[in-house]
């Protein structure tokens, strides 16, 4: 059972959220202030975070850069706030999605879902490897190692790199890997995916301004350049 926390200030908001959540089985937890929100988001065990950015004692954003200096915990940022620049930022600051109020329980907890979706690797054993340049990549140990030594990667961008992968080199499209990746019809925009190879790529290149693995094909998508 998935343990999922909610940071939001309005009770109404929490009960409503909370009370579909546990109908499909997830255990939920929750905190009213972003102060106490990032204590639980450290403390509680949840395997994804459902956070407000409009919060008292420390907002979303602020609440968030705190957070992933310690955990790469799933976080979905959820805000009545719709201008582009906060969606984009929050993803920026290491949100792995983004809903704007009001949404649907389904397609809420459709995202949950694919945030809390673990890639299981093909044996599921630490002999399974594959490997790009000087990287190697464990898919039962679910790690991306470097001259022996693993790469600190969120959940999303392991399971982008074995994407890539298993893809043969062909260019994917930004839909193919919102669907395949993400795990669901993405609503929004799909500049979110430029975010997540941005930030793949700052962890992975030695200059993510002149990529050698992870390659853009202009008006197409991107591809793995082994």
């Amino acid at each position: 059972m998935s343990k999922i926390l909610i940071v939001e200030d309005e009770q109404t908001i929490v009960d409503l959220i909370a009370f579909n959540l546990k109908r499909e089985g997830f255990e939920v937890e929750s905190a009213y202030d972003g102060i106490t929100g990032l204590d639980k988001a450290l403390h509680c065990g949840a395997d994804l975070i459902l956070l407000d950015v409009m919060l008292p004692g420390m907002n979303g954003f602020d609440l968030l850069q705190k957070l992933r200096q310690e955990s790469d915990v799933p976080v979905i940022m959820v805000t009545a706030r719709e201008e582009e620049r906060d969606k984009i930022f929050g993803l920026e600051t290491g949100a792995d999605d983004y809903m704007t109020k009001p949404f649907s329980v389904k397609e809420l907890v459709a995202r949950i879902r694919a945030n809390t979706r673990r890639t299981g690797g093909e044996g599921g054993s630490a002999g399974n490897r594959m490997a790009f340049g000087p990287y190697t990549v464990d898919t039962g140990l679910q790690e991306v190692r470097r001259d022996g030594q693993p790469v600190d990667l969120t959940q999303r961008e392991y399971e982008l790199v074995c994407y890539f992968l298993t893809s043969a080199g062909r260019v994917v499209s930004r839909e193919e890997l919102m669907e395949k990746v993400w795990g669901y019809d993405y609503y929004g925009d799909l500049r979110a995916v430029d975010v997540a190879m941005r930030r793949l790529r700052e962890k992975i290149e030695e200059d993510p301004a002149n990529p050698k693995y992870f390659m853009t094909k202009r008006g197409a998508g991107y591809y793995l350049q082994r």
